[in-house]
């Protein structure tokens, strides 16, 4: 049985909010490639609106789902970029659903945004700003085990920002 993590709702908001901070800077960077799709941006709009108090909803989920279609949309057209960047706002969306299970892949929920937002900046030959996580993230942060291998050159992002967080 997986070992259960305590999770308040604050830090699960503060935890949302990082996502979106890390998310939001990359969706230039998809809105060039795809000017009249809303989705990422709206994925991110519902995250944050829940990092901001609202309530964890459907609404969520269907946002994070119609970003998912936008970020395969993307990735069949080959615009590598943007279809991280979209990725980037699907794992936002994502962070509202952190489970409060000790399991590495939750890992995904707290810093998922910010490796695919790295990635779309990375693929896009820009400079990736590096949001400041709050203390309160890294603490939730070092509840959990350490990043899972695998998932590419995203994967070796989120392991790099995993360690870098929990070093302080």
């Amino acid at each position: 049985m997986t070992e259960k993590i305590e999770l308040g709702r604050s830090e699960l908001r503060a935890v949302t909010a990082y996502a979106v901070a890390c998310a939001e800077p990359a969706l230039p960077i998809f809105e060039r490639a795809r000017p009249d799709d809303r989705r990422p941006h709206d994925a991110i709009e519902a995250a944050r609106a829940f990092a901001e108090g609202a309530q964890r909803s459907k609404a969520i989920r269907d946002r994070a789902w119609a970003a998912q279609r936008a970020y395969q949309e993307t990735r069949d057209a080959a615009q590598a970029a943007a279809s991280e960047a979209a990725r980037a706002a699907v794992a936002a969306a994502g962070a509202a659903f952190l489970h409060p299970l000790a399991k590495a892949t939750q890992v995904w929920h707290i810093l998922g945004s910010a490796g695919h937002a790295a990635y779309a900046f990375e693929l896009a030959g820009l400079a990736a700003p590096r949001p400041v996580a709050d203390p309160v993230v890294v603490r939730v942060l070092s509840r959990y085990p350490m990043a899972p291998d695998g998932r590419g050159r995203v994967g070796e992002l989120v392991r790099e920002l995993d360690a870098l967080l929990r070093k302080g």
